[in-house]
Order: structure tokens, then C-alpha cells, then sequence
């Protein structure tokens, strides 16, 4: 039996773009202690009716919660912290971040109902933390958000680096820029193991400077001839101040409308960001100034329903309005799945004369991950032994192992959610250990896709729903009119027949066809009625709805 092994488990993260979550683990089978690489979440669409949220399923961790030693979160984006204020209380231990992250992660806690106190250990960029068995080092990177971190992972097995989410920008507008010269060192020091974002493995060359984009804004924003309303990520502060710093160099007062924007902007400014920019207005004051001296930032750059732009193009907002001739700028790229809300977003903005102008039109928007020509320079400074592509759907896992492959790594470990992968111990594998799984977060509600109905919900919306009464005396006799209710149902079939008369004479089928001993025996009776209803209706309809029959026996 191997004595120790180093090991790497993601929950989430792998495969799909969002909800990250990642295990290392260092001891003898069935004896490690784990440290956890964030906690993120993922936002629930069409597929997921009524969920609100997705959690990568930790029923792994509440196993072995007693062997945990902390959760190392790299940055302040949701998909990388957001289910601490939902998940964390059921596992209890250490959370290490830094200053900005911990403010918040306090303000996100407090804004959700219940959400508990959620101590964390604060750690400087650039300094190294002892949790049990490993030695992390958090390493400075650029991202779209202050103090992002890659972090190097010291264990009696060797170094692995963790890059999180990261890209090469002198210029970052917000935070340190990736500390060039520390991976360089990494590599002199002997890397086993790259873990590496893939987001942006199939685009060739270098990304562009946040400086550069803000030069764009300028340019589009002196061009407008009315209203300009900017809407990004509430979470990318270096893009808030890209505009707010536009709209001052226009001669623009900027106006700030969504509540995840303001809680974004007031813990940055808190930890010594955000200082070099004009005041920001609430949309309070929107409708007082001139159209000509207004630039608007907006949540909502993914078409959320519920968020400020969406709102404001229906026409639902209470003190913001758009209007023809007016200008709106999405600086933000669209996570796959999101593309027909946004869509929709758009189409009502173009209904009203409004300008809309995205990345596919202007470099209103960088991406805060690497692209080829950066990850190439990454491999090239770090030279691991052994590559590990993660955050990324399958496609760019798959170019993200070649190119991998094309800078000289030896192994390149393709691994899954819920797989384990060896890095040291012996012979490097990856083996579906464990289920990965997911969890919902349905109105107050955390549970699997079938605990919170959400299968049978999503079942609803495609063949409806009939509910049937009946009652029953004891001699199997039916006591008057059986009634019903029909949700989700044609209210006629292509013949012009009413689907409730076709509903009765499924009833009515089944209880000429059961002798009335039989229909004393409620299953049975329950179950003929609900089978005949149903095939009555597929004759009709060609779809099989879910149907439900109660039985009342006096």
C-alpha cells in the first residue's frame, strides 16, 4: 500500500465555465488531509426551472469534513466564492483569502437572509500560509477584479501551481499585474503539477490592456449624441473604473444602477480601490441630469431577468429609462447558455431606437483570462511536469492539453468533476473515484435536482399536469362527479374536441373496466385512473402529461 500520495479532486469547474471548487489531498488511501481551492457557484437557466443557483454537491466534503484543513479562495468572483454563504455552515472550517475577498465575502453574508458569519483568515498577496500539510503562497495576478491570485502549493510530494483565473496586462487598471518574475522562480524551483484556466485556449495571440479599453470607451462614449449606459459584470471593478474614468474624460457624471454594483464598489473602495474617480450618482439622480452628461453603469451584462438593463429595456425600471437615440454599451462577453437572453435584451433595446454596440462591433471588452499566446509564455516560465487543464468546456480542455503537449510537458492529466487524479505517491493517473453531482438552490430550498423537483418541474413545462378527485364508499361505489383540474393542457384537440371531456372519458373508461370489488382498493383504483387518463389524452395529444388522482374512501 502506498504510504502517502499527493492527489487533485474537482468538484466543479471542470468542463463548463463556472462553479469551481477543487480538492488536494495528501496522505495514505482513505486517511488524507484536503485542503479546498474555492467555492463557487454557477446561476441556473432555462434547463433549471425555478432554481436559482448551482453548487458543486459536497456530500464528499460532509464526509470528510473532520479532514479538511481550510478553503484557499483566489479571488472575489461568484464563481470562485459564491457558495460560502449557502454551503459553508454544513463544513465549518478555515477560510483563507485575502483583505479584499474577506469585506466580500462580510457584505455578500450579510445581504442574504440567514446567511451565516463566515470568519476568514486574512493573507497579503505575496505571503505564504501554513494549512496542515501544505504551505500555500499566494502569487499575485491580473484579472477583471483586485487581488486575484495564482497560488503555489508546497507538500512533501513537490510544488503545484493553481493559477485561478488570470492574464498578462501591465496595465490593469485595478490590482497587481501578474508577478512575472515569482513563476519564473516557481519554475527554477521545480514545478510537479500546472493547474491551469483553459477559457480562452482556442484564441490565438495575447490579450489586450484593460488601458486599452478604456481608451475605447472614451471613443464610443464621446461619439454618443445622448445617454450612454455601460453595463458589465458587477464583480469586474477594473471595468468600473475604466468607465467612470471615461465618463470624467467626456465631461460625463456616472450614475451607478444595480445593488451588486454598489456593494462591488463600496468594498473596494473600503480596501483602497476605486479613489482616482469621479463621484458615482444613484439612479435616484439618473432622471435629473441631461441626457448629454450621463453615463450609466448597468448590472445585467447576461441578460438576467431580474437585473437593472433587463429591466430598464422592458420598461420596468422605476427611475431609469432609456431613450431613442441613446447609446448602450455591453462590455462583457457572453457565458455560453446566456446568448438568447441577452439576445432578447438587445432586441428590446433596438425596439426603442436605442444604440447597442458589443464587443463584436469595438474592443469594449477584454477577457481577464489568457489566451494562447500567454498561456505559451506561462508553460515556457513555469515547465512543470505535469499539466492539468481546468475552467473551460470540453473544447477548450482538449486545446489547452495539446498546446500543453506542443511546450514539452510530460504528462498531461485530462480529469473530470468528481475524478481524483494522482500527482505523486505513484503512478500518475485519474480515476472516477467519486460521483460529482450537483446542487440547487430553489427559493430557501438546497437539495439534488430530483430533492428540490426540479426534474419534475422542467417534466411540467413541457406535457403539463391533471389532477383528478374521486371518492369512493366502502362497496366500491363512486360518490358523485369526479373533478378535475387541468394545468399546462390545450383547452381543445386538433378535432375541436375539449381536453376535459377527453379527461372524463378516461376516467370513466377506467371505472367501467373495474368491477366495484376492486375499486375499493384505492392503489388500484388510483392507478387505473391515472393510466387510462393518461393514454386517453396521448390519443389526442401525442404527449403523455403527468397525472395525479386522489382518492377519497368513505
Amino acid at each position: 500500500m502506498i504510504s502517502s500520495e499527493l492527489v487533485f479532486m474537482p468538484l466543479g469547474g471542470v468542463g463548463e465555465i463556472g462553479m469551481n471548487m477543487a480538492l488536494y489531498g495528501v496522505g495514505p488511501e482513505g486517511d488524507k488531509r484536503w485542503i479546498i481551492v474555492d467555492f463557487g457557484v454557477a446561476f441556473a437557466h432555462e434547463a433549471h426551472p425555478g432554481a436559482d443557483l448551482i453548487f458543486a454537491d459536497i456530500r464528499f466534503l460532509e464526509e470528510e469534513k473532520d479532514n479538511i484543513e481550510g478553503i484557499v479562495i483566489t479571488h472575489g468572483h461568484e464563481d470562485h466564492f459564491g457558495a460560502l454563504p449557502y454551503l459553508w455552515e454544513r463544513l465549518g472550517v478555515p477560510v483563507y483569502a485575502t483583505g479584499f475577498l474577506a469585506d466580500l465575502v462580510e457584505a455578500k453574508s450579510a445581504s442574504e437572509r440567514g446567511a451565516p458569519t463566515i470568519p476568514v483568515k486574512r493573507v497579503a498577496q505575496g505571503k505564504t500560509v501554513q494549512i496542515g500539510p501544505f504551505n500555500v503562497e499566494f502569487v499575485p495576478v491580473s484579472h477583471s477584479i483586485p487581488e486575484a491570485n495564482a497560488l503555489a502549493i508546497r507538500t512533501e510530494h513537490g510544488l503545484v501551481v493553481h493559477t485561478g483565473d488570470w492574464k498578462l496586462d501591465d496595465k490593469p487598471g485595478v490590482g497587481l499585474p501578474t508577478d512575472i518574475e515569482r513563476f519564473k522562480a516557481l519554475g527554477d524551483e521545480g514545478v510537479l503539477a500546472l493547474v491551469c484556466d483553459s477559457t480562452n485556449a482556442l484564441s490565438e495571440g495575447s490579450s489586450i490592456s484593460e488601458a486599452d479599453v478604456e481608451e475605447e470607451l472614451v471613443h464610443q462614449i464621446e461619439q454618443a449624441p445622448q445617454r450612454v449606459a455601460v453595463t458589465t459584470f458587477a464583480s469586474n471593478v477594473a471595468r468600473v473604473q475604466a468607465i467612470a474614468r471615461a465618463a470624467r474624460r467626456t465631461d460625463r457624471q456616472c450614475v451607478v444602477v444595480g445593488r451588486a454594483l454598489w456593494r462591488f464598489i463600496e468594498v473596494a473602495q473600503e480596501q483602497g480601490y476605486l479613489t482616482d474617480v469621479p463621484e458615482f450618482l444613484s439612479d435616484d439622480d439618473y432622471g435629473y441630469l441631461p441626457r448629454k452628461n450621463v453615463v450609466a453603469i448597468l448590472t445585467g451584462s447576461q441578460g438576467e431577468k431580474r437585473a437593472a438593463l433587463a429591466r430598464v429595456a422592458g420598461g420596468e425600471h422605476r427611475s431609469v429609462q432609456f431613450s431613442k437615440g441613446d447609446r448602450v454599451i455591453l462590455s462583457s462577453k457572453a457565458i455560453p447558455g446566456n446568448e438568447r437572453a441577452i439576445g432578447e435584451v438587445i432586441n428590446n433595446l433596438a425596439q426603442q431606437g436605442v444604440d447597442v454596440i458589443t464587443d463584436k462591433d469595438a474592443p469594449v471588452h477584454i477577457s481577464g483570462h489568457p489566451k494562447r499566446g500567454d498561456l505559451t509564455k506561462l508553460y515556457g516560465w513555469i515547465r512543470p511536469q505535469i499539466a492539468i487543464p481546468v475552467h473551460g468546456e470540453e473544447m477548450h480542455l482538449h486545446a489547452h492539453g495539446e498546446l500543453a503537449k506542443d511546450m514539452g510537458v510530460r504528462e498531461v492529466l485530462h480529469i473530470r468533476n468528481g475524478w481524483m487524479g494522482r500527482l505523486a505517491g505513484g503512478s500518475v493517473k485519474s480515476w472516477d473515484e467519486f460521483l460529482g453531482g450537483r446542487l440547487y438552490k430553489d427559493g430557501d430550498v438546497i437539495g439534488t435536482f430530483e430533492e428540490c423537483g426540479i426534474q419534475q418541474r422542467r417534466k411540467l413545462s413541457y406535457v403539463g399536469h391533471i389532477s383528478v378527485a374521486l371518492t369512493v364508499n366502502r362497496k366500491g361505489d363512486v360518490l358523485g362527479s369526479p373533478q378535475m383540474a387541468l394545468a399546462g393542457i390545450p383547452d381543445r384537440d386538433k378535432d375541436d374536441k375539449l381536453f376535459v371531456e377527453i379527461v372524463e372519458a378516461g376516467i370513466f373508461g377506467a371505472l367501467r373496466g373495474m368491477p366495484g370489488k376492486k375499486r375499493k382498493d384505492v392503489d388500484l383504483l388510483r392507478e387505473a385512473v391515472r393510466r387510462s387518463v393518461r393514454n386517453e389524452v396521448y390519443q389526442h395529444w401525442s404527449k403523455k402529461p403527468i397525472v395525479a388522482v386522489m382518492v377519497n374512501l368513505v
